[in-house]
């Protein structure tokens, strides 16, 4: 059985109510309570929510009542989860501020937990019983995913490229952010940057050295100048970004002397196929990338910064030296073959989505998925 917490989408209650299903049953609690008595780790873990809340209090009040709010969140979460050992808890994302608080008072009282997120391809989902992004449950070593490709004749081969048959460029919510046609001949040669919402989790949490989708833009800038004669990096910021980042961008364009560019019209995934490669701190379009064959550069944490499948610049100095040559990049195909079959037949389980609004989850692979966060 699960409780999960309301997503507040009709599209995310109907992911978990699916779950539920399979699991036994499911409550679903539309909020988190709030309970004052404290354990001696909630200090610590209203800190560690806070310190990564998408919405930052201003102000030393507002940051004290937002930090009470957690903390009573997560003695709330801690006493359920105490209270109902056999639930799991059930969270979107759960990686920042309430959710976390909800998500760490469940590990506390010793209920297994499970993430869920968008899959960054089409008919998929993410379910991960230790967290989503770059804190998934995927193993981090190469040699795991040829292992396991050589167990079986059909994990090999490009069968896993029909993953990205449906991709199409996120709608915008922009009007100076758009996914428009045009011509990119005579563009000449460049790297393709595709900007991250400045918010997101994927940045607060795991932007690296750069820090910010600001940080990036700036090391980009002092750096484009090492780029070969007639390269440029091509930047479009992320459709649904609510925040503008003209202003950065006119610096760094300046500041490059002309080597970024900014496209904000031309659709992202066009972009992307006239490119020699793509930048990016962990964006989603950098796994996408392997669907056209392209090398990436990762600047902060992902999933998918494994050697072989992308170049990992993890200092200011590596980005520099990436840029010095980027016509050198290169990737091993054949790893990244097997790391994207393991992700078509093993972590990523198909959804299908009903005329109803209901969703299934493909059952094999929630069985397996929910046997793993019960351990």
């Amino acid at each position: 059985m699960i409780a999960w917490l309301a997503g507040w989408t009709r599209r995310k209650d109907a992911v978990f109510r699916a779950v539920a299903q399979a699991a036994g049953g499911g409550v679903r609690l539309p909020f988190i309570g709030l309970s004052f008595r404290g354990f001696p780790e909630t200090a610590a873990r209203a800190d560690a929510a806070l310190a990564v809340a998408k919405r930052q209090p201003r102000g030393r009040l507002g940051r004290a009542l937002k930090r009470a709010l957690i903390a009573a969140q997560y003695n709330w979460s801690r006493r359920y989860f105490t209270r109902h050992p056999d639930r799991l808890a059930v969270c979107w994302n759960g990686l920042t501020g309430s959710r976390r608080a909800f998500m760490q008072g469940a590990r506390d009282a010793g209920a297994g937990r499970l993430y869920a997120e968008l899959a960054p391809f089409p008919g998929r989902i993410t379910l991960d019983p230790q967290g989503v992004n770059a804190q998934n449950s995927l193993p981090r070593d190469p040699g795991f995913y040829r292992a396991w490709a050589a167990e079986a004749p059909d994990r090999q081969g490009e069968g896993w490229r029909a993953l990205g048959q449906n991709l199409t460029a996120r709608a915008s919510r922009r009007g100076d952010v758009g996914q428009g046609g045009g011509s990119l001949t005579g563009a000449g040669e460049f790297l393709f940057c595709p900007l991250q919402v400045p918010n997101d989790s994927q940045i607060t949490l795991f932007s690296g050295w750069v820090g910010s989708v600001q940080g990036m833009i700036a090391a980009l800038a002092c750096h484009a100048h090492a780029l070969p004669a007639g390269w440029h990096i091509r930047v479009k910021e992320h459709p649904s970004a609510r925040t503008s980042l003209a202003d950065a961008l006119a610096r760094a364009v300046a500041d490059s002397g002309g080597r970024i560019v900014v496209d904000n019209a031309t659709d992202s995934f066009a972009q992307l196929a006239a490119s020699r490669g793509v930048l990016t701190i962990n964006s989603s379009m950098g796994l996408q990338a392997f669907f056209h064959d392209k090398p990436v550069v990762v600047l902060g944490q992902a999933f998918f910064a494994l050697p072989g499948l992308v170049t990992s610049a993890q200092s200011e100095q590596a980005l520099a030296q990436v840029l010095t040559d980027p016509g050198a990049l290169s990737f091993d195909s054949g790893l990244r073959a097997a790391f994207m079959t393991y992700l078509d037949r093993v972590y990523y389980p198909r959804v299908r989505e009903h005329p109803d609004g209901s969703v299934t989850i493909d059952a094999d692979r929630l069985a397996a998925t929910l046997a793993a966060a019960r351990r």
